[in-house]
């Protein structure tokens, strides 16, 4: 860094704190390397990372130890991931009284020793109020710095600072930022009322997007973010409705008698699939938003729900009984060329298609419990990924591919998990007693 005093082993810049939530920018100016490795391979391994303790620059002590704070929530994230080998600090060889920031510091044999191939450093300066921190991560191998960036912000947005630095990482190994600026929906049960709330994907924020004092269910994110579609018996009868996510007030879309349910959107936000049984049994619809016209997509005497776009909205995935049994089909945009895609199992249901690839995600009764699996839209390379005895239903695939959300029941807990899309990885983001069930992933939050 320029203003870098000479021969310190680390250093951070002299800056004015601002009164922005956080700022940041990179550090030393020059073109770092990437590295983007496959990680969805079916031969990837974990990322065997080293993370040290910051360097205190100065602190004033009201915010605790920030020093093991820094490098204990990075572990945590990346952990998150699935994607990283944490090694223990008990495994450290280098001292770090002895070493500072910049590559000619670093002894990285010492860390090549005990199987690190990556390492982050930091260091900070903090008050009660304000917050400084760098971060670096370094190519062991190569001895070189991959990406380094540096924030500045209050006390209290340190997590983000350690949310940003995380998705810096996963930029700068795999191309793509994660998902930690993203959100999940899902419906929360209390006795004979649900409301639709949202988590943040590392399971904090937890906030209720409505408060309707009736039955309410299946939300669904618009593709900007900035609606979430919903069925509602607050009228009485299930309709649908959009609420902003800004806090404004829910609007009703359909009232139809009979069952009113959103699918999910197209990619340009334009239209939306729906479930309805206005002419005497559920089938498909597709409904352009602006204009609010109608066009109906099926046209059979089975039952039709369930549906979803794929990636590139030329195909739409949704169940049918029309085999006997709840099945998954495809048909293309304008409801004609359908074709059956699961015929294992009695009980398919619930498709989601990847928004990088042609699997779809479903639930399907195996050994007398609903299990989560992926399949080819052409039915080939059919994956079990949940094997757990209890129930796991209404999955939803993360922006990027990586991830998916389902809700589990049984035992006398409900929860909503977060597994990658291997089925390794299994976590709890939200669990309860009453209910909870039907999340869905947002996109990427601006």
């Amino acid at each position: 860094m320029n203003n870098c005093k000479t021969g310190r082993m680390y250093c951070l810049a002299s800056v004015a704190f601002a009164v922005i939530i956080l700022s940041s920018f990179f550090l030393p100016d020059r073109a770092f390397g990437r590295v983007y490795i496959d990680i969805d391979s079916p031969g990837f391994q974990k990322f065997p990372i080293a993370i040290v303790d910051f360097k205190k620059i100065s602190q004033d002590g009201s915010q605790g130890d920030l020093s093991g704070w820094f490098s204990d929530i990075l572990g945590r994230y990346l952990d998150m991931t699935g994607f990283f080998n944490i090694i223990s600090k008990k495994a450290f060889l280098e001292d770090q009284k002895q070493t500072g920031l910049t590559v000619d510091t670093i002894r990285f044999p010492d860390w090549s020793v005990i199987g690190a191939e990556y390492l982050v450093k930091g260091a900070f300066r903090s008050t009660s109020t304000n917050l400084t921190a760098e971060f670096y991560l370094y190519d062991v191998m190569k001895g070189e710095v991959i990406t380094a960036k540096q924030y500045t912000g209050k006390a209290e947005d340190r997590i983000e600072m350690v949310r940003k630095f995380v998705g810096e990482i996963l930029s700068a190994l795999t191309g793509d930022e994660g998902v930690f600026n993203t959100k999940i929906a899902f419906v929360v049960k209390k006795g004979q009322t649900s409301d639709v709330y949202t988590i943040n994907f590392d399971g904090t924020e937890l906030s209720r997007v409505t408060n309707y004092q009736s039955l309410t269910l299946l939300p669904r994110w618009s593709p900007d973010a900035k609606y979430i579609s919903f069925t509602s018996y607050r009228s009485g009868n299930p309709d649908l409705y959009m609420k902003a996510t800004n806090g404004a007030k829910g609007e009703k879309i359909l009232n139809f008698d009979g069952i009113n349910l959103a699918g999910s959107w197209s990619k340009d936000g334009r239209r939306l699939l729906l479930t309805l049984s206005k002419d005497g049994n559920e089938e498909i619809y597709v409904m352009d938003y602006e204009k609010r016209i109608i066009k109906r997509l099926t046209h059979s005497f089975a039952i039709d729900v369930s549906p979803a776009w794929s990636a590139d909205n030329g195909r739409i995935a949704f169940v049918s009984n029309r085999s006997g049994s709840p099945q998954i089909f495809t048909m293309d945009s304008e409801g004609n060329d359908i074709k059956r895609v699961t015929y294992d199992g009695n009980y398919n249901t619930s498709p989601a298609w990847s928004p990088r690839s042609g699997r779809i995600v479903y639930e399907g009764r195996a050994n007398g419990r609903f299990q989560i699996f992926t399949i080819n839209e052409d039915g080939s390379g059919k994956q079990q990924l949940t094997f757990e005895n209890v129930d796991h239903e209404s999955p939803s695939w993360s922006p990027d591919g990586r991830y998916i959300v389902f809700s589990t029941r049984g035992g006398g807990a409900y929860k909503i998990c977060v597994m990658n899309a291997n089925g390794s990885n299994i976590r709890t983001l939200y669990e309860n007693s009453g209910g909870c069930l039907t999340p869905s992933w947002s996109p990427q939050l601006k």
